[in-house]
């Protein structure tokens, strides 16, 4: 009975994409994958701060978000080292930085945010991140 069946909920992150496209449509699809993704991280950070999992159900929860944004990060990093325009590429970066500190990945982030070539936006990172420019 397909009624009844479930189907596994489309993420923008899984949809193929069809190369080459432009520097312009690969920074829109990464904006749109981190801002889709980020009610997961959220519910990651949140969490991971409290760790009090008694129940089966949270605990599936916390590993179905979990593997939802770490997918999702995962896609857009990957789109983004294809970008070859420099700011463009920092801005994307930029938003992948928020989806990791939103989750609590701070060693991701930090990775991210050397990569980061343009001055201004290293600076308005690290204003508003401090951890990461220990």
């Amino acid at each position: 009975m397909s009624w009844f069946a479930r189907q596994k909920p489309w993420e923008i992150w899984d949809e193929p994409i069809q190369w080459p496209i432009g520097d312009i449509e690969a920074a829109d699809r990464i904006r749109n994958i981190c801002q889709s993704a980020m009610a997961s991280a959220e519910l990651v950070g949140g969490l991971a701060a409290r760790a009090e999992y008694s129940r089966k159900s949270a605990e599936k929860q916390s590993k179905r978000e979990t593997e939802r944004y770490e997918r999702a990060a995962r896609a857009a990093m990957e789109i983004a080292m294809k970008i070859s325009d420099d700011l463009m590429r920092d801005d994307a970066v930029r938003h992948i930085v928020d989806l990791c500190m939103k989750a609590g990945d701070t060693k991701t982030a930090q990775i991210l945010y050397r990569a980061v070539q343009a001055v201004w936006i290293r600076e308005a990172m690290q204003k508003d991140y401090p951890v990461l420019g220990q």
